[in-house]
């Protein structure tokens, strides 16, 4: 009797976490803030201070955490224009709740993240269920939870937020430089999102519903049941953008996040991840948000005027999907 021994095929995905710096989506957006950086560190006397750069990363943590789950989507060929909407509306439930006196401040503050986990949810569901396109679905989502947080603060900022709820936003010393608790969060967000997408089975799945959504079912994937978690769980990260938001802001405002959904796909482009869904990273996704906090930081410390930081943001941000269009093009 003779036994054989068998050799299990090498995984194919999404590459190791520890590799997102190197991998080829990424090496453009890396060289784009390395040059960024150093033009403004020349032309500038502040640029590259302790105070400066912590400044820059609490400027990008709150669009860069709404990023985090506006790459999970765009990962599987979606994407999210209810994002920011749907922080917002966590942001004034959190707020209400806690200076009401309804429940305690950190239950409130579960509530309204399970507010955003039940928007993400509802996105997953029309798009799964009913397969009505991404974009359809949480435009029409944004008009909804955009008209509720306006209905459920009767267009008022909500203050004299309770300790808990800013906590995120105090500092503490890092050698010379004071930094934020949320500015730990949210990188401690990225450094997980990295491990979930470029080092388990889940991660591999994403991306593989994304490149070939019918291939990947046919493999045995439950696509259907992979995106519904996509979604809710890109759901449960706006709810602690949120939370960021209201921590840094010291308030519940109601027209807060009119323009982070675009900011989102702005970092989730400029980071290299396709928007025609099954290739980039969180790790390139970060760098797309420091990109645009580089950027922004950097003009206004040289005095230019804020629509010209919108308009080279604009700008690289077609100069990208043009990139990711022409990339496409010569591997088919």
């Amino acid at each position: 009797m003779t036994t054989t021994t068998t050799t299990a095929a090498p995984a194919t995905g999404a590459p190791p976490a520890w590799r997102g710096l190197l991998s080829g989506s990424t090496v453009g957006p890396l060289a784009a803030l390395l040059l960024a950086s150093a033009f403004f560190a020349i032309r500038t006397d502040t640029f590259l201070t302790g105070g400066n750069i912590s400044l820059i990363i609490q400027q990008v943590m709150v669009v860069g955490t709404l990023a985090i789950g506006q790459t999970l989507i765009i990962l599987t060929a979606g994407i999210d224009l209810s994002n920011g909407a749907i922080m917002a509306f966590g942001g004034i439930v959190m707020t209400k709740l806690a200076v009401d006196g309804t429940v305690p401040p950190l239950v409130a503050i579960l509530l309204g993240i399970l507010v955003c986990t039940a928007f993400g949810l509802a996105n997953g569901m029309l798009v799964t269920r009913i397969s009505l396109p991404p974009f359809i679905v949480t435009l029409g989502m944004l008009n909804v939870a955009f008209a509720l947080t306006h209905i459920y603060s009767n267009e008022e900022t909500v203050t004299g937020l309770p300790s808990s709820l800013t906590f995120l936003g105090e500092t503490f010393p890092l050698g010379r430089t004071d930094v934020t608790y949320g500015s730990v969060l949210a990188i401690a967000l990225f450094l997980l999102f990295a491990y979930l997408l470029g080092q388990t089975a889940w991660g591999r799945h994403v991306h593989a519903t994304g490149n070939a959504p019918e291939s990947a079912r046919l493999t045995g994937i439950p696509t259907k049941r992979l995106l519904l978690g996509v979604y809710a769980l890109a759901g449960t990260v706006y709810g602690i953008a949120a939370l960021l938001l209201v921590a840094r802001t010291a308030v519940g405002d109601p027209k807060a996040g009119q323009t982070d959904n675009l900011d989102s796909i702005t970092a989730v482009v400029l980071g290299g991840t396709s928007l025609f869904g099954g290739r980039g990273s969180v790790i390139g996704t970060l760098i797309g948000a420091l990109i645009v906090g580089v950027i922004r930081n950097g003009l206004q410390l040289m005095g230019v005027r804020s629509i010209y930081q919108i308009l080279i943001t604009g700008v690289l941000v077609i100069l990208a999907v043009t990139v990711d269009q022409l990339s496409r093009r010569r591997t088919r």
